[in-house]
């Protein structure tokens, strides 16, 4: 019996033209993460994951969604799945804010912590929620929201 709705899934790395690089700071990982965006950071809010091994070097990242001017949705599932098949130890989570400002909302504190217990499960720590302007960053480590 032939089944077509079985998927094969598997582990494997994808190239990309970012090298790897030690986050030690917060400004190191706000220079690495908005090489993503474009022109567009002022538009549209965008959710990006960092991924990282136990030496705090990238091993890859994600654009977890994309919204519009005042928002997006962000899937915790979808992290986590990158998370794991990364199999990563660390994670640094960034968005952008269009309207320029650099005040974590209640919604982004929120989900940063469900996001930091849905991976403390998996022994993934969230080292880092970026908040990313055209001009410059915010991050919750170095403000104490982690």
């Amino acid at each position: 019996m032939k089944n077509n709705n079985i998927k094969l899934y598997e582990l494997k790395k994808n190239a990309t033209e970012f090298p790897s690089v030690k986050v030690s700071t917060s400004k190191i990982g706000y220079d690495f993460i908005k090489q993503f965006y474009a022109d567009d950071i002022g538009i549209y809010e965008s959710f990006f994951i960092l991924l990282l091994n136990r030496a705090n070097k990238t091993t890859g990242y994600a654009k977890i969604s994309q919204g519009g001017t005042a928002g997006t949705v962000v899937d915790i599932k979808i992290i986590a799945k990158y998370a794991v098949d990364s199999l990563a130890h660390g994670v640094i989570l960034a968005h952008n804010h269009p309207s320029g400002s650099l005040i974590p909302s209640d919604a982004d504190k929120a989900i940063t912590n469900k996001i930091k217990q849905a991976l403390l499960i998996l022994d993934v720590q969230v080292l880092d929620h970026l908040i990313l302007t055209e001009d410059s960053f915010y991050s919750f480590a170095d403000n104490g929201l982690l």
